[in-house]
């Protein structure tokens, strides 16, 4: 779980739970200009409980990354188009005659509440958006775990029948390889009588062989003797 440092200082983490507004309405309700979409910077003020010079200030340090999550100015015409649409009625303390008006969307008051310090609605903000992510976090690794127990039980309901029909074949292997060692047994038997046999056999030849070979050198000797 990332920690409200981290998300402070880091803007990918910070774009990644941009679209969770609905942390703001969790916290503390966010009162909207009449055209329901759009705040003042009064009105961020308020929200986080801060001057809105401070406002100003996260503004100025991060216009870039703000202006990525709705913030715009009017000005001129398209300035006093808003203002008599969405502010003459409705702000009667509204000041005419500015020459400028910085409006921020529900995801720009979100930004802010990640980067504002000092701020104990901010915080709450984070701490709410942290919770939510992590519980997201890990009701995914649930789900996916689930998937693959699934998947798991669903293989091996396919490999039941298999198993099944696999059965039978398996039996007739298992006979069939008795059969065969049994006549490798015989067959080994046979070799080793037969190689008793050889054996017994040239001993034979070599007991022969020592009887011709002595009968050969008896008249040797006999005709020696007689000289």
């Amino acid at each position: 779980m990332h920690d409200e440092k981290v998300l402070m200082e880091s803007r990918s983490l910070r774009g990644s739970l941009a679209a969770r507004t609905d942390a703001l309405d969790e916290v503390k309700a966010l009162a909207l200009l009449p055209d329901g979409l759009h705040v003042t910077t009064e009105m961020v003020a308020a929200y986080f409980v801060v001057h809105r010079d401070v406002i100003r200030k996260v503004v100025q340090r991060h216009r870039a990354e703000l202006a990525e999550n709705g913030l715009h100015i009017l000005r001129g015409s398209d300035l006093r188009v808003f203002e008599r649409d969405s502010l003459s009625l409705s702000i009667k303390s509204y000041p005419q005659g500015r020459a400028h008006l910085t409006l921020y969307s529900r995801r720009t008051v979100l930004n802010i509440a990640m980067l504002l310090r000092g701020s104990a609605v901010a915080r709450r903000v984070r701490t709410y958006l942290l919770d939510a992510e992590d519980g997201a976090r890990r009701g995914a690794t649930s789900d996916a775990l689930e998937r693959r127990v699934t998947h798991v039980e669903a293989a091996l309901a396919d490999i039941g029948p298999a198993l099944r029909d696999l059965g039978p074949v398996l039996h007739q292997m298992a006979v069939r390889l008795e059969h065969v060692e049994r006549r490798v047994d015989n067959t080994e038997r046979v070799v080793s009588a037969m190689s008793g046999r050889l054996a017994d056999v040239a001993a034979d030849v070599r007991e022969l062989r020592e009887v011709r070979e002595r009968r050969a050198a008896l008249p040797r000797r006999r005709r020696g003797g007689a000289s």
